[in-house]
């Protein structure tokens, strides 16, 4: 995978172009090759190894999309720009009713069952 590795300072974006495996993350540090450097804050001042990272797209290599992006804008390959930028969900509104009315029919609720207490069973024992 080609992808961007920051090496510059705090606030001072400095990008090095690597060749890395898929499973390396990018702050990992760990890279198999480099291919060119960006300025982020001179953006004129990239230099990449065009012929190198050609070469590694024709053997398989896969592109980060913020790399794709930044070699279309160069014009090394031709092609169109990613979505770098997650989709944001849509907020659909909620419709809620609300029941203003009162229903028409009206469910009975069942009366309670007697239900014999303790007391009485106590009673009874201590008769026998």
């Amino acid at each position: 995978m080609i992808r961007l590795q920051r090496v510059g300072r705090k606030h001072e974006p400095v990008f090095r172009l690597v060749l890395t495996d898929s499973k390396n993350g990018p702050k990992s540090g760990k890279f198999l090759e480099i291919l060119g450097s960006y300025d982020a804050r001179r953006g004129e001042k990239a230099e990449f190894n065009i012929e190198r990272v050609k070469h590694l797209m024709k053997d398989g290599a896969q592109l980060s999309d913020t790399v794709n992006n930044l070699l279309v804008k160069r014009k090394i390959i031709i092609g169109k720009k990613m979505n770098v930028l997650s989709k944001k969900s849509t907020r659909v509104p909620v419709e809620t009713k609300v029941a203003t009315e009162t229903p028409e029919t009206e469910i009975p609720m069942p009366e309670e069952v007697g239900v014999p207490t303790e007391s009485v069973g106590i009673a009874e024992e201590k008769a026998l």
